[in-house]
């Protein structure tokens, strides 16, 4: 077998140790030798041509490009353009795989030509961040795992295609089945009815193989406690109170359970912890609430990280919200036919788990069509919040920005953090008209308190599942917990059939107390219009 030439790309002054250490890494590892071929242009033989043209002709016909990024730049050429620089260029234009790797701590101040070329870098290719020349080493052999499984030089299972080896039809739960069912139908005209076989559902999604063994997937979805087979597949989100990671956590929560009840609790532990406004001038004090941030944007961010992560990373998807972003994180990475930059415009789709995106699909989560970037970005822009980040540096990252981040000047703005204070403060800001873009004036009354929330919507006598609604909120034990039950403890809302709580027919109903409150809120509302 003919091995995989690997030319490695570098400022060779600034990486002489990383670039020998590399070179004898891949050449003498009992692995790697067996599939790859180290090219430096140091350890080439001498040759007439010139300099430029030997190692640009090397990179054309390498497999796979390294380059190691830093502080320096380089020496440039008469245009101005550095040997790495030019290497990498060349390596995107004859479609060789390319990695990189940035130093993370690197001495000294970084050339301002690095700085764009650093930039160009992480917008077109996988990159990953190191720091010692060990770590370096260890995303190199991962980067070369994957490069072989995906070429199709290993031959391995997915996980999303493997079926588990203990799992069994005891562990699918037909009620979960028959509801994503009920949704399917509706959203995407599924073919499958409720009451319908489980076993011919699960097969029709290639969850289940013809031996009736349970596939990975399977469980994710439709088991009550997936974490029994994959402990890592959670979800844990953060709430820090600054701008950065910092002990005590304020608020945090580790969610498990299937992954639709992995996005609906997650998406709603964003909703509960950032800002919510009320009253467009033009729409009267019966305005709807508004989000800082679009259920819609939280929404598509987590289930994109829930259904392209790789689950078989020990790693779990991770939701941090800071004073001025909302990050999330998976531990999974772009395919190589992937860049940041193609994640900004319309591209295929390469979903990393096929079966488990299906499910997701079929639910009306995802699309089939790789928009989910392109729509992040659509409807940040939309909500008027700053362009969103793309990062693979750790994993593949998101970042969404605050309203806060949007302003400059964070001391105008109310936070959560520090909203218990001044419940009833008022701003003002801009949105976006859904019609026609334009720019209006809306006025604002953060509610902070969740129980204001809920006190601000009731009309009259109302269901749970209408103040869900109006609330724009999935998760029904979350709701329980965080908004209704605290409502009713504090005497703002009483039931209208106190004696059968658990009754279908239950609503619920402002007392004295909580119709007073309503009254102040809406006088809050009319002082800022």
């Amino acid at each position: 077998m003919q091995r995989l030439r690997v030319f490695i790309s570098s400022v060779q002054s600034e990486f002489s140790e990383e670039r020998e250490t590399l070179y004898r890494h891949i050449e003498n590892d009992p692995f790697l030798k067996v599939y790859f071929e180290a090219i430096l242009f140091e350890k080439l033989p001498a040759s007439s041509n010139s300099a430029e043209k030997i190692y640009l002709n090397e990179v054309k016909n390498a497999d796979v490009f390294i380059v190691l990024i830093g502080n320096e730049y380089g020496s440039i050429n008469e245009d101005g353009v550095s040997a790495t620089e030019l290497e990498f260029d060349t390596a995107l234009t004859a479609r060789v795989d390319a990695l990189a790797f940035i130093k993370e701590k690197p001495l000294g101040t970084i050339h301002s030509k690095e700085k764009l070329f650093l930039k160009k870098v992480e917008n077109h290719v996988t990159y990953k961040r190191f720091d010692e020349t060990f770590d370096l080493i260890q995303e190199v052999n991962r980067a070369f795992v994957a490069h072989l499984q995906q070429t199709g030089f290993l031959l391995t299972t997915a996980f999303d295609a493997t079926v588990h080896p203990t799992a069994n039809m005891s562990d699918i739960d037909t009620e979960m089945v028959n509801d994503f069912m009920d949704i399917a139908v509706e959203r995407r005209n599924f073919p499958f009815r409720r009451g319908n076989s489980i076993k011919k559902v699960l097969t029709h999604l290639n969850l289940l193989s013809s031996s009736d063994k349970i596939g990975n997937s399977a469980l994710l979805a439709f088991s009550d406690n997936p974490q029994k087979f994959f402990p890592s597949a959670i979800v844990k989100c953060a709430h820090f109170h600054g701008y950065n990671v910092e002990k005590p956590i304020p608020n945090h929560q580790i969610i498990k359970g299937s992954i639709f009840e992995q996005v609906s609790e997650a998406v709603d532990f964003v909703l509960a912890k950032i800002s919510v406004s009320v009253g467009v001038r033009d729409k009267g004090i019966q305005a709807p609430i508004a989000y800082e941030i679009p259920r819609a944007v939280i929404t598509e961010v987590i289930v994109n990280a829930i259904a392209h992560r790789d689950y078989m990373s020990n790693g779990s998807v991770e939701v941090w919200l800071f004073k001025d972003r909302l990050e999330v994180r998976n531990p999974g990475h772009l395919p190589k036919e992937l860049s940041i930059e193609k994640l900004e415009h319309d591209h295929s789709s390469f979903p990393y788990n096929p079966n488990l995106a299906e499910v997701l699909y079929q639910a009306g989560l995802i699309e089939r069509f790789g928009t989910g970037t392109t729509e992040i970005i659509r409807l940040t822009e939309r909500a008027g919040l700053q362009k969103p980040d793309f990062n693979t540096s750790e994993g593949f990252k998101v970042i969404i920005w605050r309203l806060s981040h949007n302003q400059n000047d964070t001391s105008n703005f109310t936070a959560h953090d520090t909203a218990h204070d001044t419940a009833h403060d008022t701003a003002h800001d801009t949105a976006h008209d859904d019609t026609n873009n334009s720019v209006l004036k809306v006025a604002y009354v953060n509610l902070f308190e969740l129980t204001d929330r809920v006190v601000w919507i009731m009309k009259s006598e109302m269901s749970r599942e209408e103040l869900m609604e109006k609330l724009d909120l999935k998760h029904r034990q979350n709701f329980s917990i965080s908004y209704l039950e605290p409502t009713l403890k504090s005497g703002l809302v009483e039931m209208t059939i106190p004696n059968k709580p658990k009754s279908k027919l239950q609503k619920y109903k402002l007392t004295a107390k909580g119709t007073k409150l309503q009254k102040k809120l809406k006088i809050d509302y009319k002082s800022n219009d």
